[in-house]
């Protein structure tokens, strides 16, 4: 077990806290198996009657992966790498098949690992305080952890849109694009929480009326106001088009979501264009996230992923030298590498 991890049963609830709270409980791999070791000793403990995942500190429940981490191992070959997103993968799947009721509170930044620990569970809440991101283009990833499926279903090209901008949700826009399921403002999470693990004979149902008990209505949704440009745009087939069509249309917020894809790794959006709408036909969780171990396995393997982090991260000058340098330089050879079978190295969920 990580000691940056507590599980413990808070009467008939089994709490799991991330509690890295200065990384803002970044994942390590300790931290993940640390996770799908007490949900595994929970699923069959008859005391355990519903799990409630919650993250320490002020700022959030999950920033993502320890990415300077991944770029270390990155650099040395990938092969830690690579175990982490097998198991971070597996847990992911864990989690949305889960046979006990499955609460992630979202409170603050939840993003990429931090999403796939919460937006596959049964019950999701956010806060007035929720900032949610699949942000990986940013970096020279993809996004993953089953959240190019989230996105490939959210409402229109919604979805597509934030993939490719790595932009993020307030609480209403993760409601309306089916990241989240309720609002309850953060000064009632403590009063939630106690009501939880006082209920007798908690079940899903349950669970959820507890929750509806403490929930307030939500703030409005920004991108339900932006879905005539953002479905009109990212409808093309290429990532050129689109950006031209951003440009195009005469929408300010438009302009500035084409200025964001550009800046972001040119052929981690390509290979999100193509991810997204692949998730989209896939027939399970379980497939997309054999699809996206192999895009982020091949990751490892290209210049995009260590110099995006180094950017972001390491050096912190926030001027990435991506190659290629522009969208045109992408092949569709290579995008289509990143989806290539492992051979002896698959996930094999599916």
């Amino acid at each position: 077990m990580s000691a940056e991890v507590q599980a413990y049963r808070d009467g008939g609830v089994g709490r799991i806290v991330l509690d890295r709270p200065r990384a803002i409980n970044s994942l390590t791999h300790d931290m993940i198996r640390a996770v799908r070791a007490a949900l595994d000793g929970w699923a069959a403990d008859d005391a355990v009657r519903a799990v409630v995942l919650t993250g320490a500190g002020e700022r959030g429940l999950c920033a993502g992966a320890d990415i300077r981490a991944l770029h270390d191992d990155a650099k040395a070959g990938g092969a830690g790498a690579r175990a982490f997103f097998r198991d971070e993968y597996r847990l992911n799947a864990l989690i949305a098949r889960y046979p006990k009721p499955y609460l992630a509170v979202m409170d603050g930044i939840t993003m990429g690992g931090g999403v796939g620990l919460s937006a596959h569970g049964a019950v999701r809440i956010v806060t007035e305080r929720s900032v949610v991101a699949m942000p990986e283009t940013r970096i020279g990833l993809v996004p993953d952890v089953g959240g190019s499926l989230l996105l490939a279903r959210a409402p229109g090209e919604s979805g597509l849109h934030l993939g490719l901008t790595s932009g993020s949700m307030g609480p209403g826009d993760a409601l309306y694009c089916g990241f989240a399921d309720h609002f309850v403002p953060t000064a009632r999470i403590p009063a939630l929480l106690a009501a939880l693990a006082g209920s007798a004979g908690l079940t899903g149902a349950g669970l959820t009326a507890a929750v509806a008990a403490h929930a307030a209505p939500a703030p409005p949704a920004a991108l339900a106001d932006r879905r005539q440009w953002i479905d009109a745009c990212y409808a093309a087939d290429t990532v050129e088009e689109i950006v031209e069509r951003l440009l195009g249309c005469g929408v300010p917020e438009a302009k500035e979501a084409a200025e964001q894809l550009l800046g972001n790794a040119p052929t981690a959006v390509k290979v999100t264009l193509a991810a997204l709408r692949r998730a989209r036909t896939l027939p399970s969780l379980e497939a997309v996230l054999d699809q996206e171990y192999r895009i982020s396995c091949h990751a490892l393997t290209t210049p995009d992923l260590v110099e995006g982090i180094r950017a972001q991260v390491v050096d912190k000058d926030r001027a990435p030298r991506w190659s290629p340098a522009e969208p045109a330089g992408v092949t569709a050879a290579e995008v289509d590498r990143f989806f290539a079978p492992r051979e002896g190295d698959e996930l094999g969920l599916a």
